[in-house]
């Protein structure tokens, strides 16, 4: 059986248990906050400041350009969907590690504990996208039929962040050093990523490199849709979803054919 067919019939799998799934969700949501008197407050909170600190750093401070708009702006169209990626993948490492009892006593599909820790994710983001919308209207952004985009372009991003977090989960439970090592990737690969720089600030023939990371064309997508109210490099995109694409399938091929023995290290 092929890797699409694997997929389709787990797809079908994961319906069935779509309300385990769900529950696993708001367990995580509810408890994140169970304690704390702001609440969900800080889902939007935390966003709010981090980009406050990083444009006084990168607009007042180091004068980066913003392509004609305000740095604030340009960096949330940016900095919101990467803090997505990285909460779910750091979320989704130690997952089958805190839920060794679930994986030890009962059957279920155990891609529901990875599934389950981005769609907790989605959440936020959905809430803290509320920050860019207020931006958007604070400095009267034209939406234009660009817009229609963003599905897509959120689509691809969803593909490669849940295949890399299958990826990360299922190693991290046989290797507990995948979870230091993912964390030194991401601040590396943020840096190699066009988010508080415009992509037009790379030399020409360096900019080729940013075509084979998926994360700089889904970041400088958003932009084009959102910002420029053009249409995004329908090449690098291709590329972007290609790759998306295989990175999904090899984790998920990875992550079934490590499920046998997920019980013996946790």
């Amino acid at each position: 059986m092929n890797t699409a067919q694997k997929v389709l019939d787990n797809t079908k799998l994961l319906w069935q248990y779509r309300e385990l799934l769900w529950e696993l969700a708001n367990r995580e949501i509810t408890q994140r906050y169970k304690q704390s008197i702001l609440g969900y407050a800080w889902v939007i909170l935390n966003p709010l400041f981090q980009l406050l600190v990083m444009s006084f750093v990168f607009d007042i401070v180091l004068r980066i350009p913003s392509l004609g708009v305000p740095f604030i702006l340009f960096l949330s169209v940016a900095l919101l969907p990467w803090n997505l990626f990285t909460q779910s993948l750091t979320s989704a490492t130690n997952v089958l590690v805190t839920n060794k009892n679930l994986i030890t006593k009962i059957y279920f599909p155990r891609e529901i504990l990875v599934y389950s820790t981005i769609v907790s994710k989605l959440v936020d983001f959905a809430y803290s996208c509320v920050v860019l919308i207020f931006f958007l209207i604070l400095f009267k952004v034209s939406i234009t039929a660009t817009i229609l985009w963003i599905p897509l372009i959120f689509i691809i991003q969803l593909f490669l962040m849940s295949g890399i977090a299958l990826i990360v989960a299922a190693l991290n439970l046989f290797y507990r050093d995948i979870q230091y090592l993912l964390n030194l990737l991401l601040v590396l690969w943020m840096y190699m990523t066009p988010i508080m720089y415009p992509v037009e600030m790379i030399p020409a023939q360096f900019r080729f490199v940013m075509s084979l990371n998926p994360m700089a064309v889904i970041v400088n997508a958003y932009r084009q849709v959102l910002l420029s109210g053009k249409d995004p490099n329908l090449m690098s995109l291709t590329i972007a979803a290609v790759v998306s694409l295989c990175i999904f399938g090899i984790g998920f091929t990875l992550f079934k054919k490590m499920e046998g023995e997920f019980a013996d290290y946790v």
